[in-house]
C-alpha cells in the first residue's frame, strides 16, 4: 500500500461531503475496537499535507513495535496501548483527531482492527452557538491544563466528586477554582476554558456543573486546529466581547477588543489562597473601570 496515495484518495473521496457529528456519552465513555479502514485522515492535520507529512520514520517505528512487541489483540501499537482519538464522521466512519502515524502503521501491517476513543471537539459552529447564549460583553479566559486542573504532586486540590461521578470525571481541580468561577458568574463575566487536549467539550461543561458552576465557553483540541480556524474563532470572540481577562498562575492580564492597551497585575497568593488573590485583583479592575466611567 502507498499510504500517501491512499490518504490523497480518502481526502478526495470525502471532500465536500463529510463533517463531524456528535456522539452520545455512552459512545464517548469507552474505548472501542473498530476496523482500521473505518478511520479517515483529517485534512487539517499536517500528516495529510504532502509538503509536510507523513513521517515515514515515525510510521516505521510504529510498524517495528507492532511486529516485535506482545500486542493487544486489536492492535494497539505502543507500550501504553493509547487509543487513536477520533470523532464520528458523516456519512460514515471516524475522522482521526490524533494518531495518524499509528493508524498508518496498522494499515501497512494489515491489522483488521484498532482501538479508538471517541470525542466531541469544539468546532466553529459550537463556538457560534455558545456565543449566542450569553448577553455579557466581558469574559475571563483560563488554560484548562495549566491553570484549572491540578498537576501531579500538588497538595491544594478540590475534593474528589462523590461516587459515581469520581469515576467519570477523574481530573482534579485546583483548590478554589469552583469558588473563583462562582465569583466570575456573579460578576457577569463569561468563563472560557481552553485546552490543547482532546476532551469532549460537553464532558467539560458537565464536569463543571457537578461543581455547581457555569462555564460559558470551551475550546478543545486547540493544538490541532488550523491557523485559519483559529483566526475565525478569535474574530467571533473579539466581536462579542469588549474585554477579556486572561488568568494564569502568576498574573491577571486584561485586554481590550478595540485597541492594543492592556492591564497586567501580578497574583500574590494570600496565605496560599490563589483564588482569593485573583478575586481581589478582579475587584481592583472592576473598581478602576467604575472610576473611569464616572
Amino acid at each position: 500500500m502507498d499510504i500517501k496515495q491512499y490518504v490523497a484518495e480518502e481526502m478526495e473521496k470525502y471532500d465536500g461531503v463529510s463533517f463531524p457529528i456528535k456522539s452520545s456519552m455512552i459512545r464517548r465513555l469507552w474505548v472501542w475496537a473498530v476496523k482500521c479502514k473505518d478511520l479517515h485522515p483529517n485534512p487539517e492535520d499536517e500528516f495529510c499535507n504532502p509538503d509536510i507529512g507523513p513521517s515515514f520514520r515515525i510510521i516505521s517505528e510504529y510498524q517495528h513495535k507492532l511486529k516485535n512487541s506482545a500486542m493487544h489483540p486489536y492492535g494497539a501499537m505502543d507500550e501504553s496501548n493509547e487509543p487513536i482519538i477520533v470523532e464520528r464522521m458523516y456519512p460514515e466512519g471516524y475522522m482521526i483527531v490524533n494518531g495518524h502515524h499509528r493508524w498508518a502503521a496498522a494499515m501497512l501491517r494489515q491489522k483488521p482492527y484498532i482501538e479508538v476513543k471517541i470525542v466531541n471537539l469544539t468546532h466553529e459552529a459550537d463556538v457560534k452557538k455558545m456565543l449566542s447564549k450569553t448577553k455579557n460583553d466581558k469574559r475571563v479566559a483560563l488554560d484548562l491544563d495549566e491553570v484549572v486542573f491540578g498537576k501531579e504532586g500538588e497538595d491544594n486540590l478540590e475534593k474528589k466528586l462523590p461516587f459515581p461521578f469520581d469515576h467519570e470525571y477523574k481530573q482534579r481541580l485546583r483548590s478554589g477554582i469552583p469558588a473563583l468561577f462562582n465569583y466570575l458568574n456573579r460578576h457577569d463575566y463569561d468563563v472560557w476554558v481552553y485546552t490543547s487536549n482532546y476532551y469532549s467539550f460537553d464532558y467539560l461543561k458537565q464536569m463543571f456543573k457537578r461543581y455547581h458552576v457555569k462555564v460559558n465557553g470551551v475550546i478543545t483540541g486547540n493544538s490541532k486546529r488550523s491557523a485559519e480556524s483559529k483566526n475565525r474563532i478569535n474574530k467571533m470572540i473579539l466581536e462579542k466581547y469588549k474585554t477579556t481577562v486572561h488568568v494564569d498562575r502568576k498574573a491577571v492580564l486584561k485586554t481590550f477588543s478595540d485597541n492594543d492597551e492592556f492591564i497586567e497585575k501580578e497574583i500574590i497568593p494570600d496565605k496560599q489562597n490563589w483564588s482569593l488573590a485573583v478575586m481581589k485583583l478582579m475587584d481592583e479592575i472592576e473598581a478602576a473601570d467604575m472610576a473611569a466611567a464616572q
